[in-house]
């Protein structure tokens, strides 16, 4: 890091310090996006294209780093503190609640809280295991009052048929919500094709990567790439698995959803590795300008079927076995879309839900 570097940022602790923030809130601030934290530099070593050796996560170079992490800019700071509300502003932006502590800014019961959280109405923000592995919730405080103005037919009376259909079907988005947000963190930390497609993956088990991914080499690139996992989950045991459960899609057009987005993000990553196997190709390909010529022979020349270089070269992205370079078939993604369960009245599952 150069001088330069060095004094235009600083690090997430003495960032978190400046803002008045403990630590559970600077990192909630930073997944909510409002602090902005220095993404990760390029790869020099073309780990990302598979020409290096590194891993991708756990490097020096900042690039598995977890956003929350990351070194802020001081302008970043600057601009924060310059707010006329600042610190009580930002610290109430990022206040998280449980249950209870919702239902009383609603002036509601816990349990009316509960069943709207459960039909998808409040997105919780984070969630944690208690000593027994039960999950627990926690919900952006200013979310939870904004909804309570913009839907006070839903704070009192009966519940609408809808929402009513809904908890009796069982339904709860709390898990499903909460891994929409994370997913736009990871999405939004990184502008490489295939981070982004990493942490889709992340979403996915190996099982149905692997429906998606058949290419070996571009799975361990993706799984070399993966996110860490939240700050704060249990690291082994029985809680480590229902963390797990909740990391990963688990209803059909959820899971659907996902190997459609990632299927469309590998083939962004590919097309930005083509330029680059291309130019590698053209490389190896071209004869040394210091090779003396081939000594002339007299031997009869026997046809043969043009030889390929001995391995594809490195970064570069087969198609499937049988396929033509360049035709990608109907395949994957059609496959994927008639597959799609559609809802009740035709709307797909893309249908945005009607809260009434």
């Amino acid at each position: 890091m150069t001088v330069d570097e060095a004094t235009r940022t600083v690090t997430a602790a003495r960032a978190a310090e400046e803002l008045e923030l403990k630590r559970e809130e600077f990192r909630l601030a930073v997944r909510m996006g409002l602090i902005r934290t220095v993404p990760p530099p390029p790869d020099p070593g073309g780990t990302l294209h598979g020409r290096g050796t590194g891993s991708g996560r756990g490097t020096g170079n900042g690039r598995g780093r977890a956003p929350e992490r990351r070194p802020v800019e001081r302008a970043e700071l600057d601009r924060l503190k310059a707010a006329p509300d600042f610190p009580d502003g930002l610290r109430e932006r990022v206040r998280a609640v449980g249950t209870s502590e919702a239902a009383e800014l609603l002036s509601i019961s816990p349990s009316r809280f509960t069943r709207l959280a459960r039909t998808g109405h409040v997105s919780p923000v984070r969630f944690y295991l208690n000593r027994y592995r039960a999950v627990i919730w926690l919900y952006v405080a200013a979310e939870v009052a904004a909804f309570g103005e913009e839907h006070p037919a839903l704070l009192t009376g009966r519940l609408p048929a809808k929402v009513r259909e809904r908890e009796a079907a069982g339904e709860d988005l709390r898990a499903r919500n909460w891994r929409t947000r994370h997913l736009g963190l990871l999405l939004r930390g990184s502008d490489d094709p295939w981070v982004r497609a990493a942490a889709i993956a992340s979403l996915l088990d190996p099982e149905r990567i692997a429906e998606v991914v058949a290419d070996p080499g571009e799975r361990s690139r993706l799984e070399r790439l993966r996110p860490a996992p939240p700050p704060g989950l249990p690291v082994a045991g029985a809680a480590r698995e229902v963390a797990d459960r909740l990391l990963r899609a688990q209803e059909p057009d959820e899971i659907m959803w996902h190997r459609m987005s990632l299927a469309l993000a590998l083939d962004e990553a590919r097309a930005d590795l083509q330029p680059v196997a291309e130019a590698e190709a053209e490389a190896e390909a071209r004869p040394a300008a210091d090779a003396p010529p081939p000594a002339p022979t007299h031997t009869r020349s026997v046809s043969r079927p043009p030889s390929r270089p001995s391995g594809r070269p490195r970064g570069r992205v087969a198609g499937p076995p049988g396929r033509a370079a360049g035709d990608r078939g109907p395949g994957l993604l059609e496959r994927i879309r008639g597959s799609l369960p559609r809802r009740a009245g035709g709307t797909g599952w893309g249908a945005r839900r009607d809260w009434g």
